[in-house]
């Protein structure tokens, strides 16, 4: 969908949600709506920072993979305005795969992949170093 198509008082993240009500199953639909709604709200308040979120761990287990990717997706949405977000998986040595968001255009270039699975591999250093000092320190590595 282009923006042109997006009627003038419709939220790009609302009328993506529009299409996902017709397309997804009704109890799919209100798993999605469950995990996407206080995030929603959240950066409508512009409070954002203020929450934990994230389509990973214990909670996230228990939603689909595609449940997980469309929130990612409505989030990301929400966040740019844009249509064309798509979830990318990228996989390295050190992280295995990783699921991406991105817009269209980086997720058809090889060489923007690239660049991505360079920082996630920086990321994951930077990690384990830090990792290794709160060990060393006492301090709790789960982070």
């Amino acid at each position: 969908m282009n923006e042109h198509e997006i009627p003038p008082e419709g939220r790009p993240v609302d009328v993506y949600l529009d299409l996902l009500r017709i397309r997804m199953d009704t109890e799919d639909y209100r798993m999605l709506l469950n995990v996407v709604e206080p995030v929603l709200r959240a950066i409508d308040e512009h409070q954002l920072p203020t929450i934990d979120f994230s389509l990973d761990g214990a909670e996230a287990d228990e939603l689909p993979q595609e449940i997980r990717e469309e929130a990612a997706l409505v989030i990301a949405t929400a966040v740019t305005g844009r249509l064309d977000n798509e979830v990318v998986e990228i996989t390295t040595e050190e992280t295995g795969p990783v699921r991406v968001v991105t817009d269209a255009a980086t997720a058809s270039d090889p060489d923007r992949l690239g660049e991505i699975a360079d920082f996630l591999r920086d990321r994951h250093r930077q990690n384990e170093e830090l990792r290794g000092i709160a060990e060393a320190s006492g301090l709790p590595t789960d982070f």
